[in-house]
């Protein structure tokens, strides 16, 4: 699903940027007798700005997560798209989690070579993810050089230590066709939560009611949910990471202030737990916008990773598709999707968004904080720079990315206007392919590659949400409100839908033009304006929840 015409060119110009490198992606290469290795992914990182110390020590234990290929990807997009057609044999149709991996997952025989060749090279806790896409097991870093030809390195950078591999991830010539990408080869977080603060522009003493915050109410209010169901038939979910102890607390606060009722909720360990509570003010926003936008929701999931590495939010991800618990979910975070693709992580969590769309859920996802650009090197998040590159997961093809807007209402709290966000994420995907539903809406580009964002909510810091943190009402934004504020609209309307919906982008592109998205003609983000109709700006343009919840029609 990938375009690749411009990995050399992203990856030169986040080196130049200050965050990293790429050496060629290898070929086939003759290693002893007789036996080849063949490239997955996962290829070579060369951190700059940062102190190569030595290589890892041999006996270091490592978590690797070996991703195998899906099969009939092709079929699986074609499935995606039928099911979002009306007319088609397919429409409305959605898989369970034991369908998509009988129809799609790797075979048994893949599975069985994989597992064979990592107990050889002396892995241990070898274990199947339930759609067999995810092969994890543990070993020593001699090991994992070995089993992958290739070479990890320690690096100081940002005053942390990391390690990352120098050489690309290979595998023998008898697995070749059988891997699609190797995880856990580096420890960079490149993720970042994109939360921004207020810090008022001074032409905005110029924009009428231009708000210091709004609370869960005046954004239903501003965005027209009248007389829509709330979210009480559906399932949600929030990807975080870390102690979310006191997530929790401040969203029970955040309720009794604002008379909502209170959620149930369900956190989901992903991995080994974290003490890390530097995400709070995230989760926080994720967790009272969503649920405070949907009034309530039948049960919040907090997917809890140990931490915001690609390896383990693809375990996350994983989690989340396999449960399929929750109609949708918010990744309130994103990366430069160069690092993605480099470290191969983008092969893994596009196969599993696929599923995710297969099986009728629909994950939301921040197109970014620094404008037309991607946050590398000394971009601040609220400021439009960086590297002219997108965010990833919100560039991949089954992922609904989110931009932002400056929120404008009227002295009743309704709906006056809104401008494209100087810093709201978007432009188009180097890499990822544009998905059918974008043709004959988004503008084509000479790649054909996905645009980003597809919708647009509030997330100007200046109109932002007034967030519970740490017991205190505190006002931030960013897109990181923006992803939320959608997936609780997706879920009011669910709920209207008897959850009937499915995977929302198709539905969501099937409605441009009408009375139900604002079309957003004002600002820009940077290198790109908003202009009437679908831009790189604010995507489609907010959504009015009346209109959109009319326009679908009953289920």
């Amino acid at each position: 699903m990938k375009h690749r015409m411009l990995a050399a060119m992203a990856a030169c110009a986040l080196a130049t940027a200050g965050s990293l490198s790429a050496a060629p992606l290898a070929g086939a290469a003759s290693v002893g007798t007789g036996s080849s290795w063949y490239p997955t992914a996962t290829r070579a990182l060369s951190l700059t700005d940062a102190q190569d110390l030595r290589a890892v020590p041999a006996a270091t234990l490592l978590h690797i997560t070996v991703v195998l290929p899906l099969r009939d990807e092709s079929g699986l997009n074609q499935y995606i798209a039928a099911t979002s057609t009306p007319g088609s044999a397919l429409y409305g149709q959605r898989l369970t989690p034991a369908q998509f991996t009988a129809t799609y997952g790797p075979t048994d025989a893949e599975v069985q070579a994989v597992t064979q060749y990592l107990s050889s090279q002396g892995f241990a806790h070898v274990t199947v993810s339930a759609n067999r896409l995810l092969i994890s097991a543990s070993g020593t870093a001699a090991q994992v050089q070995q089993a992958f030809h290739t070479a990890l390195e320690q690096f100081v950078q940002n005053g942390k230590t990391v390690y990352a591999n120098t050489a690309a991830a290979q595998v023998p010539g008898a697995l070749a066709g059988d891997v699609a990408a190797v995880l856990g080869l580096n420890n960079v977080i490149a993720m970042q939560a994109p939360v921004a603060h207020p810090s008022k522009p001074a032409s905005a003493t110029s924009l009428p009611n231009y708000p210091a915050s709004y609370n869960p109410q005046g954004l239903q209010q501003a965005y027209d949910v009248g007389s829509t169901a709330s979210g009480a038939d559906t399932s949600i979910a929030i990807f975080a990471e870390g102690d979310l102890t006191q997530v929790e607390q401040d969203l029970r606060t955040e309720e009794a202030a604002n008379n909502l009722p209170q959620v149930p909720v369900t956190v989901v360990q992903t991995g080994g737990s974290s003490t890390d509570t530097s995400g709070v003010d995230e989760w926080d926003m994720d967790t009272q916008y969503s649920t405070g936008m949907a009034e309530t929701v039948q049960q919040l999931y907090l997917y809890d990773a140990p931490s915001l590495s690609d390896s383990d939010l693809t375990t996350e991800f994983n989690q989340f598709v396999t449960d399929d618990l929750a109609a949708a979910g918010s990744a309130s975070f994103g990366e430069c999707e160069a690092f993605a693709e480099l470290d191969g992580s983008m092969a893994a969590d596009d196969e599993i968004f696929a599923e995710a769309a297969a099986q009728g859920q629909t994950v939301f996802a921040s197109a970014g904080d620094t404008g037309g650009f991607c946050p590398v090197g000394t971009a601040v998040n609220g400021v439009p720079a960086g590297a002219p590159d997108v965010n990833y997961p919100a560039s991949s093809p089954d992922v609904v990315a989110v931009g932002g807007t400056t929120l404008l209402t009227n002295s009743d709290g309704s709906y006056q206007s809104e401008l494209a966000w100087v810093a709201g994420g978007g432009g188009p995907s180097a890499f990822e392919a544009a998905p059918a539903w974008q043709s004959g809406v988004v503008p084509a580009n000479v790649l054909g590659t996905k645009g980003v964002p597809d919708i647009a909510m509030d997330a100007d810091p200046n109109s932002g949400a007034n967030v519970w943190i740490d017991g205190t009402p505190t006002v931030v934004g960013g897109t990181s409100l923006a992803s939320p504020l959608a997936l609780g609209v997706w879920a009011r309307l669910e709920s209207s839908h008897s959850n009937a919906l499915g995977f929302a982008a198709p539905l969501l592109y099937a409605q441009s033009g009408g009375a139900v998205f604002h079309d957003v003609v004002l600002g820009d983000n940077g290198p790109y304006p908003a202009t009437p109709g679908w831009d790189y700006a604010t995507g489609l343009g907010s959504i009015d929840v009346s209109n959109m919840d009319a326009a679908i029609g009953q289920p």
